[in-house]
């Protein structure tokens, strides 16, 4: 998710004056009491279930500045560019039409046996645990600079951001780190019955939620109550998966478990029992089943929304559609809610219409649903290369302090290490969106011609979820070509 900008802004555009005064107190745990403030105060308590608040910031916006450089290339260029590199790619994959090319290209692995297999899973576990420990520890005690917490960097940084980013480059590593499934999984379980009716949508719900809290709240700027957020998260987790066993809770109801399950599924590597199994990028995209009922199509299309929110009420014309809002008498953390909502059903509804579309494109007895499900892994790709073009610069430039705060995790420093990206590196992540949009279009391209006997019902089926890809493609760059602005009213 993005790392745009949330500092304190009123409806006026900041001075350079009010600007600097807001970079100095970015970092600073505690604030004047006014009575604006101490509304803003009171709603996060109710909204965040604790009693520590700041300024929000998401996902560590500040944290990014002096990292990022803004893009210099034109808008007009920038989306017109990656518009046509994916129609033209549509093209070019319509032109591959011998299955069993397609087949080998998706069916071809290498296996590697992986020596001393469980001590380095036992090892991983151990440091997931420690992970947690030091997040909990350093939360409370640490040092109240955000660039010098290790629990802040650790979290944004190091999990979000870097995890997340080898979770689909290389391979989805989390079910061993994750310290909450380890930890669940030393205790005896309940094995309750997880009424089916729920399916995925709790993840849903739980993606969607946590993503708000993330933009609306300072978790990337106060280390103490992102340390009280996760305490919280860790006790639900932690019941959850005791009732119902930690199979069903990882495998159905944990956000994060579900999106780093997803992640793993573009990567080019898989742990298996008998040790790693190398495949191309983005091939295990187009597996009967991946995404199975309306719940999990749902969640495919939140992670790409989400996603994309994150950094959209980072953009001046965020700032443009809140002000009127807010002016009209709607409490400023209810019209994020609210663009958070009307964004994912604008998202799910564009991909629905798309397969009830493509229904009649390719002529076929198949529902909609069957055709949303089949069509909605390859949208994963799209998300990959989305998180890349956002996280890389991020995570970059922040690792030398993540490095430098595990070192020492309480001390106070004095200087803190950083890698500023030069301006150059913003065409990085044109290059992710695109080549994630191809990979996207390949992927969809495949699972058409599994899907249909026919070669010409294949692409035809194809057309409106290209269609909607293209949409998605344009909302993408367009968002990441925008600059960083303070969040409004938070």
């Amino acid at each position: 998710m993005a790392q745009k900008g949330g500092l304190s802004l009123d409806w006026a555009l900041p001075t350079n004056e009010t600007r600097s005064r807001a970079r100095i107190d970015a970092f600073s745990v505690s604030e004047p009491n006014t009575p604006t403030m101490l509304r803003r105060r009171a709603v996060a308590v109710v909204a965040l279930a604790t009693v520590i608040v700041g300024r929000a910031s998401a996902h560590g916006g500040s944290l990014a500045e002096g990292v990022r450089e803004p893009l210099t290339i034109p808008t007009w260029l920038f989306l017109s560019t990656g518009g046509a590199a994916v129609g033209a790619s549509f093209l070019l994959a319509s032109f591959v039409t011998d299955r069993s090319l397609i087949d080998a290209i998706h069916a071809w692995r290498r296996s590697l046996a992986v020596p001393g297999r469980r001590v380095l899973a036992g090892l991983a576990r151990a440091v997931g645990v420690a992970g947690l420990v030091v997040v909990i520890v350093a939360g409370y005690y640490g040092p109240t600079d955000a660039r010098a917490n290790a629990a802040i960097l650790l979290v944004w940084v190091g999990w979000w951001a870097g995890l997340s980013i080898s979770a689909y480059l290389l391979g989805n590593s989390w079910p061993l780190l994750n310290p909450w499934r380890t930890i669940a999984g030393l205790l005896p379980s309940l094995d309750l019955s997880y009424p089916d009716r729920l399916g995925a949508w709790p993840s849903v719900v739980g993606l969607l939620g946590l993503v708000f809290l993330e933009v609306v709240s300072p978790l990337a700027d106060n280390a103490s109550l992102l340390a009280t957020t996760v305490l919280a998260y860790s006790a639900v987790t932690i019941l959850g998966a005791v009732a119902f066993g930690t199979e069903t809770w990882f495998g159905q109801v944990d956000p994060p478990a579900r999106v780093f399950r997803y992640y793993g599924r573009v990567a080019p590597i898989a742990a298996g029992e008998d040790g790693l199994t190398f495949r191309l990028p983005g091939t295990a995209l187009s597996e009967q089943r991946l995404v199975d009922g309306r719940d999990e199509v749902a969640f495919v299309v939140g992670l790409l929304w989400v996603t994309t929110f994150d950094g959209f009420v980072a953009t001046p014309a965020w700032r443009g559609v809140v002000r009127p809002l807010v002016a009209a008498g709607v409490p400023a953390l209810g019209a994020y809610l609210l663009a958070m909502l009307v964004g994912f059903a604008l998202f799910t509804s564009i991909y629905f219409s798309a397969a009830e579309l493509a229904r009649r494109t390719a002529e076929t007895f198949l529902t909609p649903a069957a055709l949303a499900e089949r069509f909605a892994p390859p949208l994963l790709a799209i998300v990959a290369g989305y998180h890349l073009a956002h996280y890389l610069d991020y995570f970059l430039g922040l690792a030398p302090a993540l490095v430098q705060a595990l070192a020492a995790p309480l001390a106070t420093r004095s200087s803190i290490l950083l890698l500023p990206m030069p301006g150059w590196f913003g065409g990085v992540g044109l290059a992710s969106i695109i080549l994630g949009h191809l990979l996207a279009i390949w992927v969809a391209h495949a699972a058409a011609y599994d899907l249909f006997p026919g070669r010409l019902q294949a692409i035809r089926s194809q057309y409106p979820f290209v269609a909607v890809m293209v949409v998605y493609t344009m909302t993408s760059l367009w968002v990441i070509s925008q600059p960083d602005v303070p969040l409004p009213y938070l």
